[in-house]
């Protein structure tokens, strides 16, 4: 088939799952922590008036996500305007939905293409065809039912995914150039204007909470502990000399400052009430190896594609004849599995809530998740366009196997947790006379469990009449 009727192939099947996970999206109730947010209530508000957290300095203040100010931000600035702008579309209760799966979908996408760029910088032989493989044999990956809970990479929460996956897609971005540019073994070079805008987008990924922190801090060790593996120099001037190709004076000012500014956000993170718990680091060390176990075994999705990222790198080894660019592949999943390790490893410093009693979850491993996602994405599209004859069959067909339970895992149209029950309690709220009204019980209305006590939905009823769905503000319990 020639190559071009390949890439429309490929293409079509990323596009038309982007369309079937969209109406999964769509089905997706309401969180219980947004409207708390959006509103926003008393507990969140003092982040929304310091950005920086200059309280936490100069009154050692303690309250709620001061090193989330950005994220926080964005889910104002979004759901406090998106929902009414669809109004010209559709009603005020369909807007709602529609902005939380417009905004997700949007992050898949952004997600899937950036995985794409990565493997196409480290594979430039691949072309666009190498990109739209990767975005098709990573899309059966993205999962909404299935294999959600145990390696969900968009959250079915939508303040989860404006706090998790969207930091982590303008992390991705942000270093992008950096990636490019140790690809080409060229020193870093941004215009200005561009390095000004990198500079902005620092300070925004800095104060989007502890993930993008935890996360170019490990990555910064790891960066710094191959340079140090491979050249082992001696002195700061032999140090300098030698530096990789790619770290120009631009490059080392920019990852300065966002390395410092990380390194302050997490330090005004200490100050997060959420964090308050009552058990010590060593039970929380206590609990990583239950968490790590409980996250392999609660179902076949992750060991099967760790299970394949190992493979692969056997294959590596064993079958593809010795090049450079197979080192390079190789040394990218050999840092990928140290970045994992490293980053698994520091969790108990702040990774615990109490829904994740064990630490790990789909959204606390997020990093590693899509860390695992590129090497899987890189190592597989090297090896398809490796191996020749019987091993490329066999391998191709190990490939399609893969995706097809990840697929039939995933192939729910009509999502079991939907708000279906939740839009009829909307429904409800938006037509009835009296001021507070009795709902029924059956699901959850914009809260993590049931509301039994109608001033507990005193900012969901604000946030109600503010969308328009309510012509007053109506409080509610079930």
């Amino acid at each position: 088939m020639p190559k071009r009727y390949q890439v429309l192939l490929l293409a079509l099947f990323v596009g038309l799952d982007l369309l079937f996970t969209f109406a999964q999206y769509c089905q997706l109730p309401i969180d219980g922590d947004l409207a708390a947010i959006v509103v926003p209530g008393a507990w969140y508000r003092p982040v929304l008036h310091d950005p920086f957290g200059w309280a936490v300095l100069s009154k050692n203040a303690v309250y709620a996500a001061p090193n989330r100010f950005f994220a926080h931000a964005a889910m104002v600035g979004y759901l406090r305007n998106v929902p009414r702008w669809l109004q010209v579309l559709a009603s005020p209760i369909d807007s709602i939905y529609l902005a939380g799966a417009l905004f997700s979908t949007g992050i898949h996408a952004l997600l899937l293409a950036l995985l794409a760029a990565y493997v196409r910088l480290r594979l430039p032989g691949a072309g666009s065809r190498g990109a739209w493989l990767t975005a098709a044999l990573l899309t059966p990956l993205f999962q909404t039912a299935g294999f959600y809970g145990q390696m969900g990479i968009v959250s079915r929460s939508l303040t989860f995914t404006f706090f998790y996956a969207f930091p982590l897609a303008l992390l991705l971005a942000w270093l992008l150039p950096f990636y490019r540019a140790a690809c080409q073994q060229k020193p870093l070079q941004l215009p200005w204007p561009l390095a000004i805008a990198w500079v902005v987008l620092a300070v925004v990924l800095a104060f989007n909470g502890p993930v993008v922190a935890a996360t170019v801090a490990v990555l910064l060790a790891v960066v710094v502990a191959q340079w140090a593996w491979e050249r082992r120099p001696t002195g700061l001037a032999a140090a300098w000399a030698a530096r990789p190709a790619w770290c120009s004076p631009q490059a080392l000012g920019l990852g300065l400052a966002l390395g410092v500014l990380c390194a302050y956000s997490l330090f005004i993170g200490r100050n997060n009430v959420e964090n308050s718990h009552p058990f010590t680091l060593w039970q929380l060390y206590q609990r990583l190896p239950y968490g790590i176990f409980e996250e392999l075994t609660s179902k076949l999705g992750l060991p099967l594609l760790l299970g394949f990222v190992l493979l692969n790198a056997q294959l590596l080894r064993r079958l593809v004849p010795p090049s450079a660019e197979a080192q390079r592949v190789r040394q990218l999943l050999r840092w990928v599995s140290v970045f994992a390790a490293l980053y698994i490893a520091l969790l108990p410093l702040g990774g615990y809530r109490p829904y994740r009693f064990y630490l790990l979850r789909n959204d606390s491993i997020l990093p590693v998740l899509l860390g695992l996602l590129l090497a899987y994405g890189l190592s597989a599209v090297y090896l398809l366009g490796q191996l020749r004859g019987r091993a490329r069959q066999w391998y191709m067909g190990g490939v399609l196997l893969l995706a097809g339970i990840f697929l039939n895992a995933d192939r729910r149209l009509w999502l079991r947790d939907n708000n279906t029950c939740e839009r009829q309690a909307l429904g409800q709220l938006s037509w009835a006379a009296e001021p507070i009204v009795h709902l029924p019980a059956d699901c959850t209305v914009m809260s993590w469990e049931r509301v039994t006590d109608y001033q507990q939905s005193a900012l969901n009823a604000e946030l109600l009449y503010y969308w328009g769905v309510t012509p007053r503000r109506t409080l509610y319990y079930q």
